[in-house]
């Protein structure tokens, strides 16, 4: 349950169109109810503005689909990442509501409408190379549900920074960036030197021997010497997304 959906349900009990009754028995699984491998945060919405997600790496298709199911009852948004292309299919089979992006590899369902009133402006998400995509469709998909105004900008890395340059009008526009970038991840501190927002830097495991699955690009970036720059965990796209969505929510 989210905030607009508790309003609702006391509205309706304030004018006589809902029961007391009924309210408690739409209610009584908050905070949390317990099903088969997982006890789900129904309340997590109504205090962080993010509901649970499902992580879908180390689960079944089957665990997904049970948690998937609980919450869709609860007309719940639902997000699962990490999911991969087989079993996506399977759960879709069960839930052919949701909806599967596959460069992001993630699920979604009762997506959020973009709503300008609660949102400060626009998240931009940049990313260095083509191979550092699929971690900015992460945050691209998961900031798009949570309800935000997104544009991308991709392939626009420091080996032809004129690529970026010509789009600086559009990092003005932007409320928070986000920036994905694998290799020695020096993109970030170069968008952080070209605008006033929060730029928020996404090391990418994307890379050669010393890259170290991402390591060099996270070392780069957490020793940038540009002001009003955060760094999140390696090829985490999820994650910047809801640093960045809490940034540009107004409540």
């Amino acid at each position: 349950m989210n905030p607009d959906q508790l309003t609702q349900l006391l509205q309706l009990v304030q004018a006589g169109q809902c029961s007391i009754d009924d309210a408690v028995r739409q209610l009584k699984h908050l905070p949390s109810e317990m099903i088969e491998d997982a006890c789900l945060d129904h309340h997590r919405c109504l205090r962080t503005g993010i509901p649970e997600v499902i992580y879908g790496a180390s689960k079944t298709p089957e665990q997904i689909i049970t948690i998937a199911t609980t919450l869709l009852k609860r007309s719940s948004l639902l997000m699962a990442t990490r999911v991969d292309a087989v079993k996506a299919a399977v759960v879709q089979k069960s839930l052919p509501e949701i909806h599967y992006y596959p460069q992001a590899r993630m699920l979604t369902g009762n997506k959020k409408e973009q709503d300008s009133q609660r949102c400060r402006g626009l998240i931009l998400i940049i990313c260095a190379g083509t191979s550092d995509i699929p971690v900015a469709e992460e945050a691209r998909v998961t900031a798009e549900t949570l309800g935000h105004s997104v544009q991308t900008l991709y392939d626009v890395g420091v080996a032809g920074l004129h690529r970026l340059l010509s789009h600086q009008g559009l990092l003005h526009t932007a409320t928070v960036i986000i920036v994905v970038a694998g290799m020695e991840g020096a993109l970030p501190s170069v968008v952080s030197g070209l605008t006033a927002c929060p730029v928020i830097a996404v090391p990418t495991s994307i890379g050669y021997g010393t890259s170290f699955g991402g390591l060099a690009a996270l070392l780069g970036m957490l020793n940038s010497c540009a002001p009003g720059l955060g760094v999140v965990n390696i090829d985490n796209g999820f994650g910047a997304a809801c640093l960045a969505t809490a940034i540009n929510r107004k409540t």
